[in-house]
């Protein structure tokens, strides 16, 4: 078991450290200071094995914090009711969830891949000794977490120290499931291909986690915590059958099966599926000359990537304004709380609209489908080129992604009408103009990193990791904005002209700076 242990371990942290020595190499500044042969540099692997180190570390807590901060705890205090019932309720529906869609079992990963196919490590050690240790890494990574929301949600400090281990056990308890039914039915499980049952009851638990709230339903403490302790009981059951499961390398062989080609195959995924989804109505005709005929043949054959998730979105969106408002007459309370929360939750938006936006599928679709081509010509690259085709790709992807920004803001300012109003009329427009300007502000954004910071290469496979850091840091930044409240008015006024420089600022960059950047990655 030791041997294994430090052979996964190794295997993993070299399969890491040439990770982080090649994002090293994708950062512009730092490309030219870093030599080709920084894989053999003595000094460089070292300072990639403490960086590998410290991320291994991190990857302990951070996931669970986020999780805590934002699935259980950030959306659990949009409810009124009991603190502590609320928290739980949503902790065991969501617990119940990773149960069975992150087993740490039965995805087959390419560390796998390479210790059990090709250097034909003993399946059973290795699986036992990295499913140990993922097991150990959630029990540590929640149980800080777990206290510390859990105690400020008056949760008794004893159920408190129990979600990590009851947590665990729920995991252990699916995976012996499903090595029974492997033994059953002789068909080995892959979690990263749910069946449409398991979709189905994902959906099913995901409404009864924040939904029931919503209704004003949560599960009782003491049916949570008996389910908890029951949990961790199945868990210590379920090791025996784990440790004493005999077959792991058959198993491990349908899972890996091929897995190395799909591998490779799933990078020609994302553009096969693209290609898949334009139109081939040759009735798709433009009457438009130059960049402007181009770019509506691409619209109208790309009219299911762009228009068609546009519209389920508002759709969507939609739905939820008007349940919102049926819930005002049938819990005429409930027009306080969202009155409340309309009125300092602008913030909160920011994610939600960068959630939705469309520019990374939008600039996916014309790298893959048209720039991937067109970059191979010297007039592409030329500034006026560059800047006229941005502008009118802007103009585009801001139409796909105003529709649900428009359902959005306009559904805001009605409901915030409709649950008892504001001082200032001004905060209507405010709160309507401020949402269309954080769409336009993402579709600003991601197109002008797609121009500067061009991630693809010829293969359509993502290398670049400053679009990486970019996109990461954009994330943070959303999601940071979560915990911000401010007036409407304040917040509204600052965004909308914050956007508005953002995209002068977008425009001088990409006319300076993409006929240098705008290429195709090697």
């Amino acid at each position: 078991m030791n041997k294994t242990l430090k052979l996964s371990f190794a295997l993993k942290n070299t399969y890491r450290v040439n990770g982080i020595l090649h994002s090293i190499r994708q950062i512009p500044i730092i490309r030219r200071l870093v030599p080709s042969a920084v894989y053999g540099i003595r000094g460089f692997k070292i300072f990639a094995n403490v960086l590998s180190c410290i991320w291994e570390i991190v990857s302990v807590f951070l996931g669970k914090f986020l999780y805590f901060l934002v699935m259980v705890a950030g959306i659990g205090a949009l409810y009124d009711g009991p603190a502590d019932r609320i928290y739980l309720h949503i902790l065991v529906f969501l617990s119940v969830i990773g149960a069975f869609s992150n087993t740490y079992m039965f995805n087959p990963t390419r560390d796998k891949y390479y210790a059990m196919i090709l250097m034909r490590m003993d399946a059973r050690s290795y699986t036992l000794v990295n499913y140990g240790y993922a097991i150990l890494k959630l029990i540590v990574g929640f149980l800080p977490f777990s206290l510390y929301f859990g105690l400020h949600r008056d949760v008794p400090a004893w159920i408190c120290l129990l979600v990590p281990f009851a947590v665990a056990g729920m995991k252990a308890a699916a995976a012996a499931v499903t090595l029974r039914d492997y033994e059953k039915t002789g068909k080995a499980a892959n979690e990263n291909k749910l069946d449409r049952f398991g979709w189905i009851l994902i959906a099913v638990l995901l409404a009864a986690a924040y939904g029931l709230p919503a209704l004003g339903f949560t599960l009782p403490v003491s049916l949570t915590a008996a389910f908890l302790v029951l949990s961790a009981a199945a868990g210590l059951l379920s090791a025996r059958k784990i440790l004493r499961f005999d077959s792991y390398t058959l198993m491990y062989k349908e899972i890996l099966a091929d897995s190395m080609s799909q591998m490779d195959v799933a990078k020609d995924a994302a553009r096969k599926q693209s290609e898949r989804a334009i139109s081939a109505d040759t009735t798709v005709v433009s009457h438009r000359k130059g960049f402007e005929y181009m770019n509506e043949l691409f619209v109208k054959r790309h009219k299911s990537i762009l228009w068609k998730a546009s519209k389920r979105i508002a759709f969507v969106c939609l739905t939820l304004v008007l349940g919102l408002w049926l819930l005002f007459y049938l819990q005429p309370a409930a027009r306080t709380a969202t009155n409340r929360v309309l009125m300092t939750f602008l913030p909160y938006f920011v994610f939600i609209m960068y959630a939705i936006n469309r520019g990374t599928s939008f600039t996916q679709a014309l790298f893959m489908n048209c720039d991937r081509s067109l970059l191979t010509y010297s007039f592409f690259k030329q500034p006026g080129m560059i800047l006229r085709l941005f502008a009118i790709r802007l103009r585009e992807i801001i139409k796909v992604n105003l529709l649900p920004a428009a359902v959005i803001g306009g559904g805001l300012a009605f409901l915030l009408w409709q649950s008892g109003g504001t001082e200032n009329p001004l905060d209507y427009a405010v709160l309507f103009v401020s949402i269309l300007a954080m769409s336009v502000f993402f579709s600003v954004h991601y197109l002008t990193i797609y121009y500067l910071l061009q991630p693809y290469t010829a293969g359509t496979e993502l290398k670049s990791g400053t679009y990486r850091l970019v996109t990461s840091a954009t994330y943070f930044v959303c999601y940071f904005m979560m915990r911000v409240r401010l007036p409407i008015l304040a917040f509204g006024l600052a965004c909308i002209a914050f956007c508005i420089l953002y995209c002068v600022v977008a425009c001088i960059l990409v006319y300076r700076f993409a006929p240098r950047t705008f290429r195709i990655r090697v």
